[in-house]
């Protein structure tokens, strides 16, 4: 859940972090109670300033998604499964759309669009990462046949 930031992303390294707990209550591999790792013990693992894993968890628990109690840590909340599911999945349809919409425009067939997606979906991937060979090899094999 917590494996890597990629801070070349244009997604800020604190949005990261709270996109990925976000994610992970979503889709249920963090459940209500769960701790989250320390400050210190997250920035480390992420080899980021411990400020800004502060301020991600500042932010998630002003979204109410996660409390704090003192001296024992950072918790997730109650009862903000179906809350949280319903903020990802309105904010990637929103995405989805608008990436679609460029690719309309740009003149890329629907076909080729799903195949992105199909085969960015397979992939085991971090969603700050870099792109998927397989993506990768797609693109460049779009490119050469023009």
């Amino acid at each position: 859940m917590f494996d890597c930031v990629n801070i070349d992303s244009s997604v800020a390294v604190y949005v990261q972090i709270e996109n990925h707990v976000q994610f992970a209550i979503a889709s249920g591999r963090l459940k209500q109670g769960n701790q989250l790792p320390s400050v210190r013990e997250l920035s480390e693992r992420l080899d980021v300033n411990p400020n800004t894993v502060a301020k991600a968890y500042r932010d998630l628990e002003v979204m109410g998604l996660l409390y704090t109690r003192r001296g024992m840590g950072v918790f997730v909340a109650k009862g903000i499964e179906a809350k949280c599911r319903e903020r990802c999945r309105q904010r990637i349809v929103a995405r989805l759309h608008e990436v679609v919409a460029e690719a309309k425009a740009a003149g890329v067939s629907l076909k080729d669009v799903k195949e992105v997606a199909e085969l960015s979906f397979a992939a085991d991937t971090n969603p700050y990462g870099p792109l998927p060979d397989s993506v990768v090899a797609l693109a460049k094999a779009k490119r050469s046949s023009k």
